[in-house]
């Protein structure tokens, strides 16, 4: 790996892990189209998938107070194992295809976020987590499907970025585990993940720092933005 793309990914992680800290999840906004851009779309998904899953170790770690693991376990299984179905289709899957589809999941989430269908919310979670975790697995982020499908579980702003952690970490080492016997993570991938882990520690400690200060309309503000950030860059992509 070229040192200015060994730089460059370091710095996108940087971002990325303090985004992903601070609102609990959105860290693939930043990293996923980085390293793709540089390394190819292959090689930067599977990079992206073994940094974020390190981090998340570290995520959880920090928020280890707020883990709620029986509220959160169904999304928890459900990710993974679309996760694994997802990496196993990163290249035969349709991607316009998939980012339609997810385009259209974020309208009728949003639909029954206005709305207040909390029956019809509580009923697509499963289904939201299960398209999440495939999504994530082709194409490298779960768009805002991961946030809604834990929004659905209506915790707070702790236990919300708690669950976010547990899951993200659940589907990324997922991930991980299926490009690794793919042989699309080589030993400068694994050296670049051993370098960040001291900006996983600063990021997330300092992203944490953000989540308690802006209160909850400052977070409700971010996840929001998080989850249009997402959206923006699928429909940029079709």
């Amino acid at each position: 790996m070229e040192p200015w793309v060994f730089a460059l990914a370091l710095t996108a992680a940087a971002v990325s892990f303090t985004v992903s800290a601070s609102a609990g999840l959105g860290g693939s906004l930043v990293l996923v189209p980085s390293l793709a851009l540089v390394l190819g779309t292959k090689e930067g998904v599977a990079l992206a998938a073994l940094l974020l899953a390190a981090n998340n170790l570290v995520k959880v770690f920090a928020y280890r107070e707020t883990l709620p693991f029986r509220t959160a376990l169904l999304v928890i299984v459900l990710v993974a194992v679309g996760a694994a179905f997802g990496a196993g289709l990163l290249v035969a899957a349709p991607e316009k295809v998939v980012i339609v589809a997810i385009i259209a999941s974020f309208v009728f989430a949003l639909i029954a976020e206005r709305l207040d269908l909390t029956r019809l919310r509580r009923l697509g979670a499963p289904v939201l987590a299960l398209g999440s975790g495939a999504t994530s697995g082709f194409s490298g982020t779960s768009g805002p499907l991961k946030g809604m499908a834990i929004r659905q579980l209506d915790l707070n702003r702790a236990h919300f970025v708690g669950a976010a952690s547990l899951v993200s970490l659940v589907g990324d080492a997922t991930k991980t585990a299926v490009f690794m016997e793919a042989g699309l993570l080589s030993m400068d991938s694994f050296l670049l993940a051993l370098t960040a882990v001291p900006l996983m520690l600063i990021a997330t400690f300092s992203g944490r720092r953000i989540n308690r200060a802006i209160g909850e309309r400052g977070y409700g503000l971010l996840f929001w933005g998080v989850m249009i950030g997402y959206t923006v860059r699928l429909v940029i992509s079709l």
